[in-house]
């Protein structure tokens, strides 16, 4: 597993898109900390969460789009499958590469914490909470986005069904709000990720929310799996 993490981490960085990815989700982050926290004078990081959040859903995508793709597009998939490794560890390696390149954007917003603590007080529990929410609520996302990437060897479609996926589960809060079915809305709310992020923008951290984020990526993964065990055997 431990090769595949670091073969990963390599290519992602060997190629153009990755700094890309990195500068446009650092100056998007630095414009929302700009307008939300130099222009109006505070230290409330929330704002930039929040947007980072929406910032994800589309970047995502592009991040998570040639993780199996690009193998398949390049025939060294069987390599991988006949390779000494089981499933779950080159699932895993390829999983835990996508969230360690998401935690060096994320944490840029940690950068600007540190930053703004020089000059007024940050509410560090809130700070922290609200980082490890993203962490939650990305690694949801990089879950699905792999899942999709191992359906198909054309990196554009995986890019654009992850973003497909991810904007309706982002959006189901809103939707929740418009049903009238009390039994719906509820299971609409439950699911939504949204919802189950706000806690953390309020540096609450509570278990049933770890826990959902953590049964998305577990799911998610055990579906990658079972999809490159079908080909294995095919």
């Amino acid at each position: 597993m431990a090769t595949i993490l670091r073969r990963e981490i390599r290519a992602y960085f060997s190629s153009p898109i990755g700094y890309i990815l990195l500068a446009a989700f650092w100056a998007l982050a630095g414009w929302y900390f700009y307008v939300s926290v130099l222009m109006t004078a505070t230290a409330e990081l929330r704002n930039v969460y929040n947007a980072m959040g929406t910032i994800s859903i589309f970047l995502i995508p592009m991040m998570t789009m040639r993780l199996f793709s690009e193998d398949k597009r390049l025939k060294t998939e069987q390599a991988l499958l006949t390779a000494p490794i089981s499933l779950w560890e080159l699932v895993l390696g390829k999983f835990l590469s996508s969230m360690c390149i998401y935690a060096i954007n994320v944490s840029i917003v940690l950068v600007y914490g540190i930053t703004v603590s020089i000059f007024s007080k940050v509410e560090w529990p809130v700070t922290i909470g609200l980082f490890i929410g993203m962490m939650m609520f990305g690694g949801a996302m990089i879950a699905i986005g792999m899942f999709i990437s191992s359906l198909t060897e054309n990196q554009i479609i995986a890019a654009i069904g992850t973003f497909a996926v991810l904007l309706s589960v982002g959006i189901l809060d809103n939707v929740a709000k418009i049903v009238d079915n009390s039994l719906i809305k509820a299971f609409l709310y439950a699911i939504s990720f949204n919802n189950r992020f706000y806690d953390f923008t309020l540096g609450v951290i509570q278990l049933k929310d770890v826990v959902f984020f953590l049964s998305v990526m577990f799911l998610f993964c055990y579906f990658t799996t079972r999809v490159f065990e079908r080909r294995r055997y095919s």
